[in-house]
Order: C-alpha cells, then structure tokens, then sequence
C-alpha cells in the first residue's frame, strides 16, 4: 500500500523548498525596477501556502518511505511543479500567455528542455527572464536531488527520491556512502561549473545579466536564451568576442553532456586520465568528433555555408544538439534535409548516462549495440559465451535486459505520440520532430516548430508536456504507476 501521509508530507516540503525559486527574481527585479516585484510575491505565497497546505495535515507522519512512495512523489512533484513553476507567466501581463503556454513554458524549463512558446525576448523584463532560465538551472541538477541534501535533516530518508530521479542505466551507484553528501557532492560540482561558465561569458563581452543567464542553461543543457535569436544574438553585436563566447559555450556543452561521477572523480584524483578511458565517455568523444565532421562537410558541400561558417556552424549545432542542449545561431531546420534530420536522430542519441542531458543516453546504445554484436556472434558460434561489457566489467544480465525493456517502451511510447499530434492536425515532419525534440528535452526541431512552438494548436502542447516530463524522468518512473503491479498491496 502507498503511504500517503508521508508522500504529501514530502510533496508539500518540496513545494515549500521551490517557493524559494522566486526569491532570486525578486531580487532581479527590484535592481533592474522592471515592476515584477509583485508578480513573484504572490507567485512565493501562493506556492508557499499550497505546500504548506499539504504538509500540515501530515507534518507528524514519521513512516518509512518506500521505492514505491518514491516514484510516486516524484511524479506527482514534477505535474506538480510545472503548474507552480507556470505562476509567474500567469501572473504578469508581459508575455500575455494562455493557461496552455504558461505551463508549456514552465515544464519546458523545468526539464531543461527549451522549447518555448515565447516572441519578443529581448523586450520582456529582465526579472522574468532571469526566472525562466533559473528553472532550466534547477531543472538540470534536478529538485528532488538538490531536496534529499536536505530532507535528511528534517528526518526524512531520501535514496528512494535519488532512485527514481536519478538518469542512467544504473541507478544504485553512489558517488559517497551517504545519499545526502552524493546529492552535495553533485551539487557543487554543478555550482563550480556554472560559475566558471559565467565567468569566462563575461570575460567574452557579455553583460553579467547575460553570462549568469547562459550559465545557467548551458551547464544544465537547456538552451534557453534571453534573446530571440538565441546564441546568433552574441555573433550580431560589435565588441562582442563572439567565437570566444561560442567555444566556451560549445566546451560547457560538451562538459555537462558527461557523467557527473567522473567530474566527481577529477578532484580527489587529480587526472583527466578517466575521462578517456570510462567506455561511455570514449564513444561520446568518438560519436561528436565523427559527427561534427560529417555535419561540417555537409554544409559546405551543399554550399550552405563556406569552409569556415561550415565549421563554426557544423560544430556548434552538432554539439548543442547531440548534448540536447538546444542552442542555435541559425535555423538549421531549413538546411538540407538529410543534415537537419541527422541532427535530430543525434539527439536520440543523448548525452551520457548521469549527466544533465536527455535523449536515451549513451550507456544504453553502447550495451544495445553490444548485445547486437553479440547476438550475430551467437548465429556463428551458437554455443559459445558472450559476456556483455562496460570497459572491464561484466554487464548485469538484469541491466541489459532493462535496457532492451526501455528501448521497446520509447519506441511504442514515441510513435504513438506521433500518431496523436498528426491527429491533431501537425504535419509529419513536425510531428515527428517536435516529439523527438520534447522526449529528449532538446527544444528546437523542424517544421512548424523549428523556431517557436507558439503557432501549434493547444491540445499538441499538452502532449509535448506529457513527452518533456517522460523525457525527464526516463520513461518508466512514469510508466510504473500505469502497471497493475505497482498498486498491489
């Protein structure tokens, strides 16, 4: 049976923790005097006071929490986040959203997705601004990891949250023994880097408003911007050292596309020496550089750019895309088209497992490329052993097996996905596009949604939600409440 108590003790809790994400634009607000001050006031009581409503009913529940109770909180957390998250769109008169957009954008943010329904981003003001790409920041390291450094000392157990929250193939392995110094440990990791990123945007020519703001959806690989035409606005404008700003961006991109587990490992070791050897890692590597030769060459030879714009743009999207991060200095949608759909199958791909990427990730296609290799092995030696590994070690036959069950369910979740938004009137290329760019919390596809998905009639953006937080939380943390089992006492 699920424990109510405690799961509304700890939704309520969670809800308080992310009122405090307004504060931060208060603050914006009030330096710039923009007039969103009360905007973000009532956004902070209301999502105070529901939280708290749902905590005190509950505050005395002391039961343990389960795997199941787990996966039920987190959920129900991130439905619910999104609706909080969408407040301050609701609240304020400039962009003028519909119910619909506000929580398109505020889901797309929050799972670091980066489509958004918004025009005219350079005129809105900069509170509002600021909040939308603090929710890819904290969307990123994700909430419910950054709350179980904290549930602890409220006395509340927080490893069945970790699980059910954390991406990757393998969701027991801890970086430290104790669940809350792992969830610190990513912590400032993710801190450190979105620091450094800011700094070295500054040091490039932006604002401070501008390099905090990209640092924040560049480290979580959300690919927000505050301008319309995203990271093409910083190549426009003089004094601007703009390939600088698009190598730092393009470094980040690649470095927040890798497992935290081995920035982790960097500091106490002192090498980068296990970066090139973790298997994941090396395929990453291997799978951009082959990439960005093949876009870069593409480009030039259907003369859509010269050499050197073939290089500058062949290497930024393919990068921005692959990571599903979701920058853009240009359309890429109407390149050729062989190119423009490459990138998105790129973006199935992901980044690596334990990182903040999306897409299926690359563990999972190096052990499903494996278990290809070895089941044409077996057609040649029937009898013979063919022990599936990561480096080293030995896959778990339970992991792969979960892998294969993950691929199946994306596929048939996918184009069923595809089959409701042609239903609703979407062409195929942009249905087809917008559910790859949604699953994998990339952003920008092709089609009508190659800029904006503002023009995509209402009942499609309420799909695309549903596909950004199924991306988000991979698939069968969503899935397993719909399954008979999981409601059994």
């Amino acid at each position: 049976m699920l424990r109510s108590g405690v799961i509304f003790k700890i939704l309520g809790l969670l809800l308080m923790l992310f009122s405090s994400s307004y504060v931060l634009p208060m603050l914006v607000s009030v330096i710039y005097n923009d007039g969103k001050l009360p905007v973000f006031t009532y956004a902070f009581l209301i999502t105070f006071s529901l939280g708290a409503l749902i905590w005190m009913p509950c505050a005395r529940y002391t039961d343990e929490l389960r795997a199941r109770d787990g996966f039920m909180i987190t959920v129900l957390f991130w439905f619910v986040l999104g609706l909080a998250g969408s407040l301050p769109f609701l609240l304020s008169a400039a962009p003028d959203l519909s119910i619909t957009d506000a929580v398109f954008e505020s889901i797309s943010g929050l799972t670091t997705t980066g489509a958004t329904v918004i025009q005219g981003l350079d005129t809105l003001p900069k509170s509002l601004l600021f909040y939308r790409q603090l929710t890819q920041w904290m969307g990123g390291i994700g909430i419910v990891v950054i709350a179980v450094a904290i549930l602890p000392m409220l006395g509340i157990g927080g490893m069945q949250l970790y699980r059910a929250e954390t991406p990757g193939p393998v969701k027991d392995s801890k970086l430290t023994p104790r669940i809350a110094e792992t969830a610190k440990a990513l912590f400032l990791i993710y801190l450190t880097l979105t620091v450094s990123c800011a700094g070295l945007y500054w040091a490039g020519g932006m604002s401070p408003f501008d390099a905090i703001a990209h640092s924040f959806s560049t480290v979580s690989i959300g690919g927000f911007s505050t301008h319309d035409n995203n990271m093409a606005w910083f190549t426009q404008q003089p004094g601007m050292h703009s390939d600088f700003i698009l190598v730092v961006c393009m470094v980040f991109m690649v470095i927040a596309g890798l497992n935290f587990a081995l920035h982790y490992y960097t500091f106490p070791r002192h090498t980068l020496r296990h970066y090139f050897k973790d298997t994941e890692a090396k395929v990453y590597f291997s799978l951009l550089a082959a990439s960005m030769v093949f876009v870069t060459m593409g480009l030039v030879i259907w003369n859509t750019y010269h050499f050197n714009g073939g290089i500058r743009q062949g290497f930024f999207h393919t990068i921005s895309i692959m990571t599903t991060t979701g920058f853009t200095t240009d359309n890429f949608s109407v390149w050729p088209q062989h190119i423009a759909f490459s990138l998105i199958i790129l973006s199935f791909f992901g980044a690596c497992a334990g990182s903040t990427g999306g897409g299926i990730k690359i563990g999972r296609m190096v052990i499903l490329g494996k278990q290809t290799i070895r089941e044409i092995s077996r057609l040649i030696h029937p009898n013979a052993v063919f022990p599936i590994k990561m480096g080293k070690r030995p896959v778990n036959p339970r992991i792969a097996d979960a892998i294969w069950g993950f691929f199946g369910a994306y596929l048939i979740i996918y184009y069923v996905m595809v089959i409701i938004l042609l239903a609703t009137g979407l062409d195929f290329v942009t249905a087809w596009s917008a559910v790859a760019a949604t699953i994998n919390n990339l952003g920008p596809g092709l089609g009508e949604v190659g800029l904006n998905y503002s023009e995509i009639n209402d009942i499609a953006k309420w799909v695309l939600c549903f596909c950004m937080i199924l991306g988000r939380l991979e698939l069968f943390t969503l899935i397993v409440l719909c399954v008979p089992m999981y409601w059994r006492s």
